[in-house]
């Protein structure tokens, strides 16, 4: 596997991926996948704005998943705090590919000087993700109840964070 900075060429293996998870299940609150050109131009503006974006392939070059991080919220004061995002396709989970690209995510935005990363976890039942965030070092932060309702039930929203370098000691200039 070969994880890396993600290019165009992964998109259309990214949307494969999240079109399912939005489709199937309950990681994502969005009720209809975007198209690929709303994908394109998300990634566009996530990379503009110079926020890591990372792509797991296997030899083949087939997309296994991918990991990016974002504002956390668009108010200035925020603006070393970065919210992460990471989905992994169906046939590729449990193999530590969802690790592999959390570890990198996580790695790259502390080099680029974010201080504070935040897990937005869509429903309380997904054990798989809140594990993962656990073992990469996240704090459960909370839990609000009740947010999005999708597939006709109500569906919490998990809150995780983690300190990257050394976000208590150090405040950065600028």
């Amino acid at each position: 596997m070969l994880i890396r900075l993600a290019t165009h060429s992964d998109l259309p293996g990214i949307h494969v991926i999240y079109e399912a998870a939005v489709r199937t299940g309950t990681a994502s609150f969005e009720l209809e996948p975007p198209d690929l050109s709303e994908m394109t131009r998300r990634f566009e503006a996530l990379v503009a704005e110079g926020y890591p974006y990372f792509s797991a392939l296997d030899p083949d070059g087939t997309v296994l998943g991918y990991a990016y991080a974002g504002a956390f919220r668009p108010r200035v004061a925020y603006r070393w705090t970065v919210e992460n995002s990471v989905y992994v396709a169906p046939f590729a989970q449990q193999r530590g590919i969802g690790r592999a690209l959390m570890n990198m995510l996580i790695a790259e935005s502390e080099a680029r000087g974010y201080r504070q990363m935040v897990a937005v976890i869509g429903d309380s039942a997904n054990s798989g993700s809140i594990a993962l965030h656990r073992a990469c070092g996240f704090a459960d932060i909370g839990v609000l109840q009740n947010t999005g309702l999708k597939f006709g039930r109500w569906l919490d929203t998990v809150l995780m964070q983690r300190p990257l370098g050394d976000a208590e000691s150090n405040v950065p200039f600028a």
